[in-house]
This record gives C-alpha cells, structure tokens and sequence, in this order.
C-alpha cells in the first residue's frame, strides 16, 4: 500500500512546490484548497489546474466563510490590500486563525483516508511574519491534533510536514524547477484578477519577485498592465 498524505494548497508557489515534494517523496497525494471568502479566486483555479497536473488521488475544494469575520485585507471588502513594504508588524493581510482551520480540516481528512501525514508550504523565512507559518505553532498544532483524533489516540501518529519553513524564496524556486515544477501555472498574488496576473506591488508579489531574482532564474509571473 502506498503512504498517503494530504497537501494544502492554495495555487500558489509554495504550495505547489509542496505538493511536488511530496510525491518526489512517494506519497499519495490528497489535495485540499479552501474557497474561504478570499477577494480573489483565480488562486483556487491555479490550484484545480495543478491538481489535476499532478494527477492527484483526490482534489477536494472546501467552502467557509473567513469573510463573515472579516479584518484580514484578504477576506474584508473594507480593508484594501497594501503595497509591499518593511515593517515588524503582523500586515493586515493576516487572516486571523487561517491556518488553524485549514488544518483542523485537514486533520479531519487524513483520519478519515486512514493517513498519518499532512504537508503544508508555510515558510518563516521570505514571508510577512505570520503567527501560524512559524515551526513553534506547526509544532503545538502537531501535539493537539494528536490528542484530538482517534487515530492519534490509538498510537497512529500524525506528522505534520513543513519542508519549506527554513528555505528562503530562492532556495524554495530553485527547488521546485529542480522537481519540474511550472510557476506560470501558480497564482500567488493577494489581488490577482480574474485571470490570475498578478498586481506586482503587493506583499506576496514581492518576496515572489525577489525569489526569482536572486535563484536566477526568470521570473514568469503574468502581470497586470
């Protein structure tokens, strides 16, 4: 029986480079992506698209609503997206408890595919200073949700997979290209349009530009005029 494992992803690059790792790894792969009330959705198109390249076992989309909570420039319609800049501050793109939910469905899943593992492209290097991207998080969550399950319970732990967290960008794209992944496919932008090209001025547009910079390789991100 090949070992299986859900992947989180969002259609973006590190996700998608996620999911590469994973099956370089030999698991079978289970994809989850999350129609949350995000303002843009081209992502979760980039993440179907992939899906299906990847010839995954099972693509599931999940549908919540982080938008009815709102303060994120992400999910809130009165709150815009900020252009990139230095700062020592949580950013309001900040989702609040994102990735806690994503993984407690997630959790929920691999229990019921019978699995012990769980991959997740959280990055605590390039990134905007998220609370829930940072190893001592991924590391609590771990314990709870060995606690929290049946599967846990009765010795069958799970493991949480975090095989970008100390990569910078670079490190993550050269990586990537080195497993045959295609970025053009990768939505990554907090406010793409609807057809997936890219503001360029935002946070993740940034630290995605500066990756493809300094790894050399040629960025190929569509932008918008």
């Amino acid at each position: 029986m090949s070992k299986k494992a859900v992947i989180l992803l969002s259609g973006g690059l590190d996700s998608t480079t996620t999911l590469a790792i994973a099956q370089s790894q030999g698991f079978e792969c289970y994809a989850m992506s999350f129609d949350y009330g995000q303002k843009q959705k081209s992502e979760l198109d980039a993440a179907t698209k992939i899906a299906k390249l990847f010839a995954v076992a099972k693509h599931r989309i999940m549908n919540i609503c982080l938008n009815d909570i709102g303060g994120s420039a992400l999910t809130d319609s009165a709150i815009e997206v900020p252009k990139f800049k230095e700062s020592n501050e949580i950013p309001i793109t900040y989702v609040p408890a994102r990735n806690t939910i994503f993984l407690s469905y997630a959790m929920a899943w691999a229990e019921v595919l019978k699995c012990q593992s769980i991959f997740i492209g959280v990055n605590a290097l390039d990134y905007s200073g998220y609370p829930d991207c940072r190893s001592e998080y991924i590391k609590a969550f771990e314990i709870m949700a060995n606690l929290a399950t049946k599967q846990g319970v009765e010795g069958q732990k799970l493991t949480i997979h975090t095989p970008l967290i100390d990569l910078h960008k670079a490190q993550i794209i050269q990586k990537g290209v080195a497993l045959g992944v295609d970025y053009a496919m990768t939505t990554t932008c907090y406010q793409a349009d609807d057809k997936g090209d890219a503001c360029g001025v935002c946070d993740a547009c940034e630290y995605r530009k500066l990756g493809f910079k300094a790894a050399g390789i040629a960025d190929p991100t569509r932008y918008q005029k």
